[in-house]
């Protein structure tokens, strides 16, 4: 603790814990990036690398399945350098944002370049996937620690995570619209199948196709993902530029007055074994999975099974939007009623729409509806993650006095095992797609890759989210054990 504060009067104390408006939203816009590439990356990278880099699907699932395991173990490794990091005068936490930014955008825009190479295409997108998602964890990790450094009033963290959260679900409607309005100006050339060409002439108009209407389309596409990928990494920036100027990282807000540092593999340790952190993140690591399939198959199942291949685009900007809008109620509802029944009234509000979608016969009005539904329940898959770590890194202080320093380890595993499962996930269904007869660039497909989509986007997120709700009775830290932590580290710092 500061010197001097633990005698001066608890309401000049709580005063000076607050956080002011412009703090918490210049906080909030430091998480727009990584939601902003996230989200573009997730809707459109799938559909890109088949349809418009033209990479075999079995190929395609390898890049995702690699870039997405490579991104989940570069969180812990970042969390364990930036607990090694000393403080500086800028924080321990913000170098890290500060150097990475530069060179994420440049990995960033290279992923949505078609390089004009015969051979190695595939190493091409691997590579800058990969360095791309290393650098945006070096600034997503510090960013997330960064709750527990910018006050210790659970209060007013919690306030800024709603403020963050806000800002994040907008990011992803930034995310969903630039990328999928500047890329949807655009018409992507498709083949048709050689079954609708005679049997002597098919190949010939097969590749009068191809020299037509392909080339010049297909050019025109490559050029909008450019574009979007160039404005995306602007908004990067200008994000980053405003937490780093707006935001304090303060030292003394995480640390207690019997603080002694403890290695990092120490710490490692007891966090794992501490129950509501392994309960919490076993709870919410098949809730993402279920989103993350969504997310990384809805563009294609809505070009091709629902059959709306110029309106995908807005049906995904429909869904952020509805997240957008409804993350205040979410902030209200587990204000006024709790977390843990934040979650299960939230993430469970999903469920019958995941259904209707696929059940219901394909209608614009009514999947627009469905996706709006969709929407509220992805506002509360948002934000309770991370309105409930906090929660449990005070819960651990509570039982683990002595250990300090670790918060980055909490928020880096939680991101790790959330982002391994779904790397393991998008690989197998997009290997399942090319399985089915997926076909690159097909106006349509098979009767078994619409099935594959349908259960991809439905049945297993339906079951995913059932099981965690399971998971997450078993949840010790509700509003009355949260009011006594918040009582018990006051009494200790």
């Amino acid at each position: 603790a500061l010197p001097g504060v633990a005698n001066a009067r608890p309401g000049l104390q709580e005063s000076r814990e607050r956080l002011s408006v412009c703090s918490k939203l210049c906080y909030a816009v430091g998480g727009a990036p990584y939601q902003i590439t996230g989200c573009a990356l997730g809707f459109f990278l799938q559909i890109y690398l088949l349809d418009v880099a033209q990479v075999d699907a079995f190929y395609a699932s390898i890049i995702l399945f690699v870039g997405r395991v490579w991104d989940a173990i570069t969180d812990p490794m970042v969390g364990f350098f930036i607990s090694k990091t000393s403080w500086t005068r800028f924080g321990r936490l913000m170098p890290w944002i500060m150097f990475s930014t530069p060179f994420a955008i440049i990995s960033y825009f290279l992923i949505w370049f078609v390089p004009d190479i015969s051979t190695g295409q595939v190493m091409w997108y691997l590579v800058f996937y990969c360095a791309f998602q290393t650098l945006v964890t070096c600034f997503h990790v510090p960013y997330s620690a960064l709750t527990m450094f910018i006050s210790r009033e659970q209060s007013e963290r919690d306030s800024a995570t709603a403020y963050r959260m806000t800002v994040e679900v907008l990011g992803t409607v930034l995310g969903t619209a630039i990328q999928g309005q500047i890329v949807g100006k655009v018409d992507t050339p498709c083949v048709g199948s050689p079954f609708f060409f005679g049997l002597t002439n098919s190949s010939v108009a097969m590749e009068e196709l191809n020299m037509t209407h392909d080339t010049r389309g297909l050019t025109d596409t490559r050029n909008a993902y450019m574009i979007a990928a160039g404005v995306i990494g602007g908004l990067y920036i200008l994000c980053a530029l405003i937490l780093v100027l707006g935001v304090k990282e303060r030292r003394e807000s995480c640390e207690l007055q019997s603080d002694e540092p403890v290695s990092f593999f120490q710490g490692l340790k007891l966090v794992m074994n501490h129950g509501p952190y392994i309960k919490l993140i076993a709870g919410f690591l098949f809730t993402s999975l279920a989103f993350m399939l969504l997310e990384g198959n809805f563009a294609l199942f809505c070009t091709y099974t629902l059959g709306f291949r110029n309106d995908f685009q807005n049906i995904l900007l429909a869904i952020m939007l509805s997240a957008t809008l409804t993350i205040p109620f979410w902030q209200w509802f587990l204000t006024r009623f709790g977390k843990k029944r934040a979650v299960y009234v939230g993430i469970s509000s999903a469920i019958p729409f995941l259904i209707l979608v696929v059940v219901l016969d394909s209608n614009l009005f009514v999947t627009y509806l469905v996706a709006v539904a969709a929407g509220i329940s992805v506002a509360a898959a948002f934000l309770l993650p991370w309105s409930m770590l906090p929660d449990v890194i005070d819960d651990f202080k509570l039982q683990h006095p002595s250990s300090r320093g670790h918060e980055a380890i909490f928020f880096s595993f939680y991101v790790f095992f959330t982002k391994f499962t779904a790397g393991v996930s998008l690989g197998i269904s997009t290997l399942s797609l090319d399985f089915a007869g997926y076909q690159t660039r097909g106006c349509s497909q098979p009767g078994q890759v619409h099935f594959t989509l349908k259960m991809l986007v439905s049945a297993v997120p339906v079951g995913l989210i059932l099981l965690s709700l399971l998971l997450f009775k078993l949840y010790p830290i509700d509003e009355e054990k949260r009011s006594k932590n918040k009582k018990a580290l006051q009494d200790l710092r």
